[in-house]
């Protein structure tokens, strides 16, 4: 069995063929997230599912997925790259397979719980192997090309999964990935060679079981924030519980990865400059992007009238223009200072989460476009001269453990940012609405006259009675104003987003980057 060297792997055309394994795989993960978000009302009809037991279809894959993030650096160096993701595809598609045809929701969660092991894995090897079969000057173009996958499925995920709901039927969400799966699974046996370290130690189970405490309870907690069992949020005794238990365990995580011999993660990475201040950056970027993605299918949808297929529809523009942009940012970063890059990305970010902040109930089509497509050329011009830039200087025998570090960051400041923003909505809207009622003068004359206009309104086109037409008046202009303190609280929200999303300058600008 061919085993790798600290250079890359094969030939000129070598390469282009392992990255389109890894981007068709990395399609397939990111689209089955986005296309079960879709279908999940139809699941709970289909299954007789409560509102509570069908989050566990999301949350037991986030928490299996985040269990073994951080294995998979030692798994990729004990049995190799090719070896690893030929497993993790395996994983994948069975689990996949059986989702499909689970015909209970307990049966369901479990074997999402499985596919989730899989869909943990398939991100950070294919990370490692692209990063290792480019040579440092290519790493960032081909970066850009990897993060192409990712912005297609995010893109196409809703219209796909719209289809296949109203089409077939919620089985196909699943089983969608196995045609995917299985073409990867032989491609990968044929095309790609193995590719190891040379490095074998012995597994670090106390870094695994604390490990394995520590993230899935504190994505738990914060998923728990905004569940529609929790009236208290963050206050809530389970998340408090969640975040105490998480705390404990990440002291005894850093402790025993600093302590023992050989730590299943190797905090020494953070020693490097670029790595650290890449992966702050990347967890402000979380926060602040994936943690306000929710918002405008949301206004969208809520507020405007927008169906989710009418949405789905404005976001695909995004993925065309971040799939443009990915592999020109990667590649002008070999010209250009990849900081000017970045930085240019960030402010693009910036402006659109700045324009939302000004939404309303007449905000005009284009604007809503013109807001998202600066984000996706944001995305795509930000994301994968950032990640050349944190691996550079990282050898390919540490490559597996920086990105399942770098997805650990990317994943919790994901879901941190979910749980804040939308905790911060539910109470700016809640303030706005108060603030709303106090301005209306109920008693004033005022009042009485724009009741007494919509009355003849609905008398006149609906046929009402006297009584009736006033009590239809009162409680349109009650929806009126809770549909405003809704809009305000999302501007409010996305004001946070951008000076959080700004923040990321700071740490952006102590980047050690040359123009070559």
């Amino acid at each position: 069995m061919e085993t790798g060297s600290a250079t890359p792997l094969g030939g000129s055309s070598y390469k282009w063929l392992v990255l389109f394994n890894v981007m068709l795989t990395t399609f397939m993960a990111v689209l089955d997230s986005t296309v079960v978000n879709t279908g999940l009302p139809v699941i709970m009809g289909t299954l007789g599912a409560s509102m509570n037991s069908a989050e566990w279809i999301l949350t037991g894959y986030m928490l299996s997925m985040a269990t073994i993030l951080p294995a998979a650096g030692w798994l990729s160096d004990r049995f190799g790259y090719k070896r690893l993701f030929i497993f993790s595809l395996v994983v994948f598609t069975i689990g996949s397979f059986m989702c499909g045809n689970s015909t209970a929701i307990g049966e369901l969660v479990f074997w999402r719980i499985f596919q989730g092991i899989g869909g943990g894995l398939l991100m950070p090897v294919g990370m490692a192997v692209v990063t290792t079969v480019f040579p440092v000057e290519q790493r960032g173009m081909a970066l850009g090309f990897w993060a192409i996958a990712s912005a297609a499925s995010v893109s196409f995920g809703p219209l796909i999964g719209g289809y296949l709901v109203d089409n077939l039927n919620w089985n196909y969400i699943f089983f969608v990935n196995i045609p995917i799966g299985v073409f990867s699974i032989i491609y990968t046996m044929i095309v790609q060679q193995e590719y190891k370290t040379g490095i074998r130690q012995k597994f670090d189970i106390p870094g695994f079981v604390t490990s394995a405490i520590f993230l899935p309870v504190f994505l738990y907690g914060l998923s728990e924030v905004t569940s529609s069992t929790n009236t208290r949020g963050w206050s809530s005794p389970l998340v408090l519980g969640c975040m105490w238990v998480a705390a404990v365990s990440f002291v005894l995580f850093i402790y025993t990865e600093l302590t023992v011999k050989n730590p299943m993660i190797n905090l020494k990475i953070f020693k490097d400059h670029n790595f650290s201040l890449a992966n702050l950056i990347v967890f402000i970027f979380g926060v602040g992007m994936f943690g306000s993605t929710f918002l405008i299918p949301l206004y969208m949808q809520d507020s405007l009238g927008y169906s989710a297929y009418q949405t789905g529809l404005f976001f695909l523009p995004v993925g065309f223009l971040q799939a443009v942009a990915s592999p020109l940012a990667g590649n002008a970063a070999r010209w250009v200072n990849s900081k000017v890059v970045i930085v240019l990305g960030l402010l693009l970010l910036c402006s659109s989460f700045y324009m939302n902040y000004s939404f309303s109930f007449l905000t005009d089509k284009w604007y809503i476009m013109v807001s998202l497509y600066l984000r996706g050329v944001g995305l795509g011009i930000l994301y994968p001269p950032l990640l050349n830039v944190s691996l550079r200087m990282i050898s390919n025998q540490q490559m597996a453990q920086a990105s399942s570090v770098t997805n650990i960051v990317r994943q919790i400041g994901g879901s941190f940012g979910v749980a804040m923003f939308s905790h911060l909505l539910s109470q700016r809207r809640t303030f706005h609405t108060e603030r709303y009622h106090e301005a209306i003068a109920y008693s004033e004359q005022t009042y009485t006259n724009v009741v007494d206009g919509l009355r003849h309104f609905f008398s006149a086109s609906g046929g009402l009675g006297h009584a009736e037409s006033v009590s239809y008046a009162k409680r349109y202009i009650l929806e009126h104003v809770d549909m405003e303190a809704y809009i305000s609280g999302i501007d409010d929200v996305f004001f946070v987003a951008f000076v959080t999303t700004l923040l990321a300058l700071i740490p952006m600008f102590f980047l050690k980057t040359k123009r070559k």
